[in-house]
């Protein structure tokens, strides 16, 4: 993890987008603080190429109201997201604060990033279940266990998750979930195929997990790791991967 210990900052964005053939961007959060949200939307303002932000508010906060209010009011908020995956609480997707917040995110239109392991997908779909108006996106594809090669029962889970229509599925963050130093692409490909399989191209979108990622690959390797393992759509079906789909599920 050393190698991304360090401050990654608007310029080596850009020269990573220019690497791998990239025009714009919607820039998520990583840490749970509102101040980070607003240096983003800052940043997102001045950079034209930053199309969107998906910020961090308080979702459990009484005031939740006050805060989706503030930041909301600066249209280039498009969603929000909580590090779910990093609570000690594997049922924190199902605390009542939790989701009284995500049950205000409808009346301000912005969409809802899930960042669970694999291990929250059955919390998870109980979760969608009550919020069936609003647009949630899964990062990194749940987390699965690539590194270990094991499909089940992420696999199963996946498609039941699958089935709720207004659920999305970002193809990204799995070259960390692999063996960092040894992964193959053929280790990869059952998990894009069901992805596909599951959501259809319509619902699933490129993702970059950068600066992350680059523990185990370039941001121009990961796009050409997605677009061999996607050469078999069409090309309309590559246009909603590659920005149609995050295009309507991020109303850029």
């Amino acid at each position: 993890m050393d190698s991304i210990r360090r401050d990654f900052l608007v310029g080596d964005l850009q020269q990573a987008m220019e690497e791998g053939g990239i025009d714009v961007v919607v820039t998520v959060q990583a840490r749970q603080s509102v101040v980070e949200t607003e240096w983003l939307l800052d940043l997102v303002s001045r950079h034209e190429f930053m199309r969107g932000v998906v910020g961090w508010v308080p979702l459990a906060d009484p005031a939740v109201a006050s805060h989706l209010e503030k930041y909301a009011a600066n249209p280039k908020l498009k969603a929000v997201r909580h590090v779910l995956h990093d609570e000690s609480d594997d049922s924190y997707i199902l605390r009542d604060d939790f989701n009284r917040g995500i049950a205000r995110l409808k009346e301000f239109e912005l969409g809802y990033d899930i960042l669970i392991f694999e291990r929250h997908l059955p919390q998870t779909i109980e979760f969608v279940d009550r919020h069936a108006n609003q647009v949630f996106i899964v990062d990194h594809v749940a987390k699965p266990r690539i590194k270990d090669r094991l499909l089940s029962p992420w696999r199963e889970r996946m498609r039941d998750l699958a089935r709720r229509e207004n659920v999305y599925c970002k193809l990204s963050g799995m070259v960390t979930e692999a063996d960092w130093n040894a992964w193959a692409e053929s280790d990869l490909q059952p998990f894009i195929e069901t992805v596909l399989e599951c959501f259809g191209p319509g619902r699933v979108m490129f993702g970059s997990d950068w600066p992350v990622a680059l523990v185990a690959c370039t941001y121009k390797h990961w796009i050409d790791v997605v677009e061999r393992a996607t050469a078999s759509l069409s090309l309309s079906e590559r246009n909603r991967l590659f920005g149609g789909t995050a295009k309507e599920a991020y109303q850029l």
